[in-house]
């Protein structure tokens, strides 16, 4: 999963160490493996990252990592499907590097090096939130992935930006201010939970899916910039539609999903998918038992009530798949044992009913060593 954090202040550095890693271990259950910062006391910048191992087990992936030609540092969280290929473009182009490692992230640093920043976002097909500090500009580039699977907070408390995959992060430096945003508690009453860019604090923004941001010290405005449009996507079908045949269409739609669920695979440690029984964890799950030689491992939570449990449906899916699956049953007292730790789990107030089975089965998958997850609950 990972997590990166970081701020831009000007005074006084000699506690930015501090500060920096108290920030960075509030995301420790983010990232158990490896911890890191980087900070310039002079340019009033620190980044944090805490390391989930996926692609890359070895130090060559140690975050935050400087590009080859030093001008970019990089606290990344996520996973770039297409590294490959960007790597393959770069050799092709005469603008490859010397590789340390195998690891996404430095493969973005080399495209960073060689394309410039939103030029690499258009060309990286993944999930992620980035934070790339530019020395040679003295400016923090903030960016995240075209859905938003991967979170980002960011905003001004007094004269520092703060950043962070969770809250938690930014509410261990002593400048953050707790006020609440009564307009987004609004939201909160309207929608059960709290839509981008709102967040719950006042003064802090979720980064919109599909944007990044420039911030420096002396330029506070950071206005998002689109770098990918859903709409236009969605604009660019219609004028442009599949004029196929129904078995053309099925056919096409197979060798999409197939592609996409094959470039998810590449990882360096076991994967899993979170199957409810339904259309498409089930549709997810086929997809990667049909790419791999081994029994995938699969998840699910049921209920005592009848009429909630899916568990049924998800076994006889896995049954039919041959996946290495494992069932856990909720009951009410597991729930309301459950509850009392929402508050430590949820940065923002959420009242999406899916949240109790969802953490149980994601400590259900802890605890069997699984290692991440391709398709969550649905």
């Amino acid at each position: 999963m990972c997590g990166i954090t970081g701020f831009l202040a000007q005074s006084p550095a000699q506690s930015f160490p501090t500060i920096i890693e108290a920030m960075t271990d509030r995301l420790h259950h983010r990232g158990p493996d490896d911890r890191g910062v980087w900070l310039d006391d002079n340019a009033g910048v620190a980044l944090g990252h805490r390391r989930l191992s996926v692609i890359d087990l070895s130090s060559a992936a140690h975050q935050p990592m400087l590009s080859a030609s030093g001008r970019y540092v990089i606290a990344f969280n996520g996973e770039i499907y297409n590294h490959l290929e960007l790597r393959r473009q770069l050799a092709s182009s005469h603008q490859g590097a010397a590789w340390r490692g195998h690891s996404d992230t430095e493969t973005l640093l080399a495209c960073f090096d060689a394309w410039g920043f939103e030029k690499t976002l258009q060309a990286s097909n993944g999930m992620f939130a980035l934070a790339v500090w530019d020395r040679q500009r003295s400016v923090l580039m903030l960016a995240r992935d075209r859905i938003g699977e991967k979170p980002l907070y960011y905003g001004w408390q007094g004269d520092v930006f703060l950043f962070g995959s969770e809250l938690k992060a930014l509410q261990a430096h002593p400048r953050f201010d707790a006020e609440i945003d009564r307009g987004a508690l609004s939201l909160f009453l309207r929608h059960n939970y709290i839509p981008g860019p709102h967040c719950i604090y006042r003064g802090i923004r979720k980064l919109i899916p599909g944007t990044w941001l420039e911030v420096s010290l002396m330029q506070r405005e950071a206005a998002p910039v689109r770098y990918w449009d859903l709409a236009a996507v969605a604009e660019a079908g219609i004028r442009e539609p599949f004029r196929g045949s129904d078995s053309e269409a099925i056919l096409r739609l197979d060798t999409i999903l197939l592609d996409a669920v094959k470039r998810q695979l590449l990882s360096d440690v076991p994967l899993g998918a979170l199957l409810s029984g339904g259309i498409d964890s089930s549709s997810i799950c086929a997809l990667m038992q049909a790419n791999s030689m081994q029994p995938i491992k699969s998840f699910t939570i049921g209920f005592n009530e009848a009429q909630y449990n899916e568990a049924v449906h998800a076994r006889a899916i896995a049954r039919h798949l041959g996946t290495d699956h494992t069932e856990l049953q909720l009951d009410t007292h597991t729930a309301l044992t459950l509850v009392q730790d929402l508050p430590g789990i949820w940065d923002e107030p959420f009242a999406d009913s899916s949240q109790l089975p969802t953490l149980l089965v994601m400590q259900l998958a802890s605890q069997v060593r699984y290692r991440g997850a391709l398709w969550r609950w649905g």
